[in-house]
């Protein structure tokens, strides 16, 4: 049987705190598929360490002591771009979530999981598959159906006042002229206003521009 596939992934823990750092040393020393090759509780003592060990995975907290997580992952990920990343965090704040995933990272686990989610995660970032804790990944299509859902309204600001006001004839199913007679605007007005909302909206048919404007309705 080949050697290599039983070759333990080889793991550095950077946490403030030593409890945390403990307790992830124990967990992951208790199975072969695993070897804690360092740990830091400081992005300053973490990076020089990282580079000299240049583990396979490393599981960055993101409230280390002297710099933020996603700097620190950042940092590592410039020196040793083959480096998998998961990212240990205790909130689902939006921003610090998005900010995490776009340094590059492979995963990102609640710091309350428990041992059997960071063990899945990092297996699986072992395969070089990417891994949300079921929590953020629920938190994440909410933000992304809050957005969406934002999308509308932010679509209708494009809009000039005049383009906005064809929007609910359009939606009551009157035709160009019946529109131009009602705004008072000629015909080729009309049709030029709608081209305008086709063209800010990625429209292509008015029943489309009348389901936009349904949507928008408080």
């Amino acid at each position: 049987m080949n050697e290599l596939e039983h070759t333990p992934t080889r793991v550095f823990i950077i946490n403030p705190q030593e409890l945390v750092r403990v307790g992830m040393r124990t967990l992951l020393n208790s199975v072969p598929d695993f070897r804690i090759v360092g740990e830091a509780p400081s992005r300053t003592e973490a990076l020089p360490l990282v580079i000299q060990h240049k583990p396979d995975i490393v599981i960055v907290d993101l409230r280390v002591q002297d710099g933020t997580g996603i700097e620190t992952a950042k940092e590592i990920l410039s020196h040793l771009p083959a480096t998998r990343l998961l990212f240990l965090a205790d909130t689902l704040n939006d921003t610090i979530l998005l900010s995490a995933v776009s340094t590059g990272a492979h995963g990102y686990v609640l710091q309350d999981a428990g041992a059997e989610t960071l063990m899945h995660a990092l297996r699986s970032i072992t395969k070089g598959q990417a891994y949300l804790d079921p929590g953020v990944t629920r938190h994440t299509f909410a933000y992304l159906r809050k957005v969406a859902d934002r999308e509308p309204e932010r679509g209708r600001h494009l809009l000039s006042p005049q383009e906005r006001r064809l929007l609910p004839l359009i939606a009551q199913g009157k035709t160009n002229k019946e529109i131009a007679a009602e705004l008072g605007l000629s015909d080729k007005t009309v049709k030029n206003y709608l081209a305008n909302v086709y063209s800010k909206l990625h429209l292509t048919r008015r029943s489309q521009a009348a389901a936009f404007y349904l949507k928008t309705i408080p």
